[in-house]
């Protein structure tokens, strides 16, 4: 993998920027100017979304056929063989351009595909992969059940053998990205007779198949990210097992670092980033000179650029071929935990202001990161079992 960066590379990536995309305008403020939204717990109505996806789908074409769409994947895959440097220096140059929100492939590229590297077949590898990351397939994950909670390993999703692959039909739930997605990863029992744990297999469905039936789950935000999924009968091929028959904890665990580790990354629009937008709000109101409002978000600020920080480290290390480590549970438990104390202390600035919507540009808007804020702690495995994890995985604690 290349580790020496060309200077012509920035030159190649703001060209490309300048004919695909409009420079973002400088904001001649830092408060009240242009849109309030944040980049935590926006939640745009089914239509937006779609149109947003569709956006997304055809910037994410140029930019893979530009050589510019997988920059540490390996070439043999579709990727340019870089190094996480290189893609520093993109995030760095596209910060400074209105793009389209590329949230609809956080799963795909960020969770699923680094899961496929690790145990999917080679024919698998080099048809999924470049789908994945030229945005001509979208996939999310098929975890998590109605009566499994965060007891992974009791999904009663079930797989049955047949010649040439396997007949599966379950209920899955919080699917995010489900309606728009391609192809879903999904965890079920294959050998009823098997360990809790050893009788487990992960498989790729067709989410385009007419047994798979995804329904929207509409939030206390009012949004309907979420979904619920119903798979009656889907037939999936041995090709699309991860690893082997069995395996799926595994494979489930390494899909779970991923995402993990996934969290924690910066804004790609600094004025959406809620720790720098709450800094304005605090100066807004005059809160600034209270020194107990001025410690508590020092907390956050710190608490954040670690979490940067580390998943920065963690994706290094992701794209140099390594496996997610413990410290992905850090980095999703200090997420879900920031996230909670920004709506806190948004809470204790704004009063009233946040629950009843006065117009007044940047006060309400907080209340979706409020809403939104549980979400959190559920979504890549609970607050409490990230702290297991990292009880036993890092401070090698006995188990109880």
């Amino acid at each position: 993998m290349t580790s020496a960066i060309d200077p012509a590379f920035a030159d190649r990536v703001r060209a490309f920027l300048d004919a695909n995309a409009k420079p973002r305008a400088a904001r001649t403020s830092g408060w009240g100017v242009g849109s309030d939204a944040l980049s935590a717990g926006a939640e745009p109505t089914r239509a937006e979304e779609l149109r947003m996806v569709g956006e997304a789908v055809a910037f994410r074409r140029q930019l893979f056929d530009a050589g510019l769409g997988w920059l540490t994947g390996p070439t043999e895959y579709g990727g340019a063989g870089l190094d996480r440097a290189h893609q520093d220096v993109y995030d760095e140059i596209a910060a400074g351009y209105d793009l389209p929100s590329e949230f609809c492939f956080l799963v795909g590229q960020h969770i699923v595909a680094p899961t496929l590297v690790t145990w999917a077949t080679e024919e698998v590898k080099r048809e999924m992969l470049p789908a994945l990351f030229r945005a001509d397939t979208i996939a999310c994950q098929l975890f998590s059940e109605p009566g499994a909670g965060s007891d992974l390993a009791g999904v009663r999703s079930r797989g049955v053998r047949v010649d040439g692959g396997w007949v599966v039909s379950g209920q899955k739930v919080w699917t995010s990205g489900g309606h728009y997605s391609d192809v879903g990863e999904m965890l079920v029992r294959t050998d009823p007779e098997g360990s809790k744990h050893g009788g487990l297999s992960m498989l790729l469905v067709d989410m385009h198949d007419p047994g798979v039936d995804v329904r929207p789950l509409r939030q206390m935000t009012g949004g309907e990210a979420f979904n619920e999924v119903f798979v009656d009968d889907v037939f999936v091929p041995d090709s699309h097992v991860l690893g082997a028959p069995g395996d799926g904890w595994k494979v489930a665990m390494t899909t779970l670092g991923n995402e993990r580790a996934s969290m924690g990354g910066r804004s790609s629009d600094p004025a959406a980033d809620p720790v720098l937008r709450l800094a304005d709000l605090i100066r807004h109101t005059g809160r600034d000179t209270d020194p107990v409002v001025r410690q508590e978000y020092a907390r956050i600020a710190i608490r954040h650029l670690v979490t940067r920080w580390t998943a920065a480290a963690a994706a290094a290390r992701l794209a140099a071929g390594g496996e997610p480590g413990a410290e992905a549970s850090v980095i999703k438990l200090t997420e879900s935990e920031n996230l909670r104390a920004l709506a806190t202390l948004a809470g204790r600035v704004l009063g009233p202001r946040m629950t009843a919507d006065t117009g007044e540009w940047g006060t309400y808007v907080w209340s979706e990161v409020l809403l939104s804020a549980p979400s959190h702690r559920i979504a890549g495995g609970t607050d409490e079992i990230m702290r297991n994890v990292i009880a036993e995985r890092i401070l090698g604690l006995p188990r109880r």
